[in-house]
């Protein structure tokens, strides 16, 4: 079992459910929830796409870097933004928090999930595609994780219930 000081981090694709499973594991666990995302929105007072349209992919991520090195949580689920994994600061602070949990989904299943790219928020670099978005994010991903849980065919249910027993 996670110590009680600690926390259990969310990284993953857009689309991979780490908003979602973290409510409810969060709930599960009895512990606190963190989204970066939104504290991002609550920080600057723009929605995620805004400011990727406004400022570009790079100030997004400075911001985003920014918001996570801030975190110093204890016992709570945080559920990172997908691109969190390109700030090496950011990504071993978080590892210094906590349990990395890598919710994996598939190319096809993260296609399915995402209905509405264009204003969820999503850091496409100019000329990147959904595909090697996918690909280049991946292996980081992997390299980061403490523990990888595949979604791609499980509902929020079964993925919250294998992290809890993992965690």
């Amino acid at each position: 079992m996670i110590h009680p000081q600690r926390n259990i981090i969310l990284i993953g694709m857009p689309g991979a459910g780490k908003s979602t499973v973290g409510v409810i594991l969060a709930k599960t666990l009895g512990m606190e929830f963190i989204d970066t995302d939104i504290l991002i929105q609550q920080q600057t007072g723009r929605r995620l796409q805004k400011i990727l349209n406004e400022d570009g992919p790079d100030a997004f991520r400075q911001i985003e870097e920014g918001v996570i090195l801030s975190l110093h949580p204890q016992n709570s689920v945080i559920a990172t933004g997908g691109s969190v994994i390109w700030s090496r600061a950011a990504m071993e602070h978080l590892k210094s928090l906590g349990l990395v949990v890598y919710l994996e989904i598939s190319f096809p299943g993260m296609e399915k999930r995402i209905r509405n790219i264009t204003t969820r928020g999503i850091v496409l670099l100019p000329g990147q595609t959904l595909r090697t978005m996918y690909d280049s994010r991946a292996p980081l991903y992997e390299q980061y994780a403490d523990i990888t849980i595949p979604c791609s065919d499980k509902d929020v249910e079964a993925v919250v219930s294998g992290i809890g027993e993992l965690a």
